[in-house]
Formats: structure tokens, sequence, C-alpha cells
């Protein structure tokens, strides 16, 4: 069975990445959308390097169909003694051939995680370890708002007109925002999205405190409509994060890509 092991290795990792891109949206807890293809090509050709690989191997047993495995030296005919390269692997206590050391199965662990378990997307803790700390990035102008209420807003969206708009275009508005629930200091809440450019690796936060409206419980997902409340001056630390004053708070269930991109 060592003899397969490399195989069976990629085969579970290739596997898994089909699992999550090819036969489902749960790559999304990852990657960007446009990322799919090139997971769903890795997958594939992870499955086929598993089946090239285990086809070689195959190919390599003797013709009593014994595997080729290596002991570390060879046993004495009339003795029935093992030789020196033997005597050399039992008195460090393991052995490989060349399939590598046992302990190399426990490299299946990711694999057989990622395929039966997958990690969910990240939550109120990822956006918790945030520091609040924003490069500066400039007063200006915005694009016109869509006309009618409520807009549908990205977090991103919201807390950069609400920081850096001269214009105001927030001011008199009402909006709807849609995260997950990240409670704060004092009974605080917000409505929080993890902002992504490529990947969760680089994961950033983007959220408004929400007023007006209790709190729901921790990773709650939710769609608040309210407007603007502003604080402090354009581009300072005060005006961060943006207000928004509630009319309504209700419970949504997780959208498939529970990022926006930054």
């Amino acid at each position: 069975m060592r003899r397969y092991g490399p195989a069976v290795l990629l085969a579970l990792t290739g596997a898994a990445v089909l699992r999550i891109s090819l036969f489902g949206d749960l790559y999304l807890r990852y990657v960007q959308p446009g990322l799919r293809p090139y997971l769903i090509v890795s997958g594939a050709v992870l499955v086929l390097l598993a089946a090239a690989t285990a086809l070689a191997r195959r190919g390599h047993e003797d013709p009593d169909g014994d595997a080729d495995e290596g002991t570390g030296g060879e046993t004495d005919r009339e003795t029935g003694e093992g030789t020196s390269g033997e005597t050399e692997a039992g008195a460090h206590g393991h052995s490989h051939g060349p399939a590598g050391p046992r302990v190399a199965w426990l490299l299946s662990l990711p694999a057989l995680a990622l395929l039966l378990f997958p990690p969910p997307a990240l939550g109120s803790y990822s956006a918790g370890r945030e520091a609040a700390q924003r490069a500066a990035q400039g007063v200006g102008t915005f694009p016109a708002l869509p006309s009618g209420d409520p807009v549908d807003l990205t977090l991103a969206e919201f807390g950069s007109r609400a920081l850096y708009d001269s214009e105001r275009s927030l001011t008199g508005r009402t909006v709807r925002l849609t995260g997950f629930v990240t409670h704060g200091e004092d009974g605080t809440w917000y409505v929080t999205r993890l902002l992504v450019s490529c990947c969760a690796a680089d994961a950033t936060t983007g959220k408004a405190e929400i007023r007006g409206a209790g709190a729901p419980p921790v990773d709650t997902w939710v769609t608040v409509t309210g407007r603007w409340h502003p604080e402090g001056g354009l581009g300072s630390d005060a005006a961060w994060p943006p207000v928004l004053d509630a009319t309504d708070v209700r419970r949504v269930e997780q959208p498939a890509n529970p990022y926006e991109k930054r």
C-alpha cells in the first residue's frame, strides 16, 4: 500500500479542490469567483497525476506482484541474518522504502479535512483582529447615487462615501447594507463584511456601526436599512467606522459569496 502513497495523496488533494470548485460554491469562502476555472483545472490535473503515478508504480512491481520496497539491506542467504543496512535501520527504529517514510501519510490529513470538513468563511473573529488603521485615501467626489430609496450599497461603498465624499451624497438618503453582525464595547454593534482582492488570505474589514436597533447575535447575517449619521470630519479617525441610524433590521441567509471585492 505504501507504494501508492503519493498517488493517494495527489488524488485526495485533487478531489478536495474539485469538490469545492466544480460541485458547489464552497470555493467562494476562500477565493474570488474569477479564480474558479483555475481551481477546476488544478484539481483535474492533480487527479490525472495521481492516476499516472499509480500506473507508474504498478509497472515497477515484480512478476510475483510484490512491491519493490527497499529494506535498507539484504538478508544473508546462509545465516538468514540481516546485513548492515537492515541493522542500521533497526537501530534508528524506522525504515522506509521508495514510497518514503510512513510519517508522510500525515500529509493526507489536510486534504481529507478539506474534502470532508471544509472550513467556514471568515467571520467576526477575523474582522476583530484587524486594526482600524486606514491608509489615507484623500477626500474627493463620487458618482451620483442611483435614484430611489432605499439604495443598496456594499459596506465598502458606504464607508468610502461616508469618509471621503466631499459632496456628502449620502445625506438624506436611505441605504440598505448586508453583512454579518459583530459586537463592540458598551453595547455597540456593527454590520460587517470582509473585503478581498484575491482570496481570503488578504481580507480586510468594512463595517458600519448600527444605532437605533437591538444587536442580533454575533455572526448573524442581516440586512439593515437606515440613514447615514455623519460623525467627525471627512477623512478623520472620528468618522470611522461610519454610523447608520437603522429603521429596519432583517435576518437573512449567508450569501453564496460572503466577501466583497476590494
